[in-house]
């Protein structure tokens, strides 16, 4: 497994070691078909991708039989990696674009990710309840709340409660100022200390 995600991640099981390992690989092969990732991006693709995607893992581990929507998963980020971290919670992966949800259900398959289901729609088609809505940098911090929060369930299992949980960078103080008083926000340099995550954010809001 990539020396950057054992060093933080050192507990991994060795079937979670083995899917990480072939995620690079993987997202080479699809790519190298269907344009789903930077190409640039590949080089770096355990800390722009993955690490990224596990920040989250750093302020929630998600009880078994959790639900989570992630909305405008693209290549598969951050529910992917979140899914091997968490194999007894339940991920659904939506994007509009269809080729996108193709890709991302071949490599759930691909890496037999039974928590994984693809859905291609608009979120705001998307009528389920989840106990968390994930998302990367897909929209407006304001617009992805007024999208997704029709889909947050009330009653939840986790020790943080129901909500939105946003990775975004750079300068976000315009765009989360309505919620100011409501969420909670993690610079993930505090985690991780590579230069990519300089001005990366997690922000959470529980319904």
């Amino acid at each position: 497994m990539p020396e950057i995600i054992s060093r933080y991640f050192p507990s991994l099981s060795s079937i979670q070691k083995d899917k990480i390992s072939s995620l690079q690989n993987l997202y080479k092969k699809w790519n190298s078909m269907i344009n789903i990732i930077s190409r640039k991006d590949i080089d770096n693709f355990y800390i722009r991708h993955v690490l990224h995607s596990l920040s989250i893992a750093m302020i929630i581990s998600f009880k078994p039989g959790t639900r989570i929507l992630d909305v405008g998963s693209g290549g598969g980020f951050p529910g992917i990696p979140l899914a091997i971290m968490f194999p007894g919670s339940e991920f659904t992966l939506l994007d509009s674009v269809g080729k996108k949800t193709r890709v991302i259900s071949a490599i759930a398959d691909d890496l037999n990710l039974e928590n994984v289901h693809t859905v291609n729609k608009r979120v705001e088609d998307e009528k389920s309840e989840y106990d968390f809505i994930t998302g990367r940098a897909v929209t407006q911090f304001t617009k992805f709340v007024n999208h997704t929060k029709k889909n947050i369930a009330e009653k939840g299992i986790n020790d943080l409660k129901n909500g939105i949980i946003y990775l975004k960078g750079g300068e976000l103080r315009k765009e989360i100022s309505p919620y100011r008083d409501k969420i909670t926000i993690w610079n993930i340099k505090d985690f991780f200390s590579e230069p990519f995550f300089e001005t990366k954010k997690i922000i959470y809001m529980p319904l």
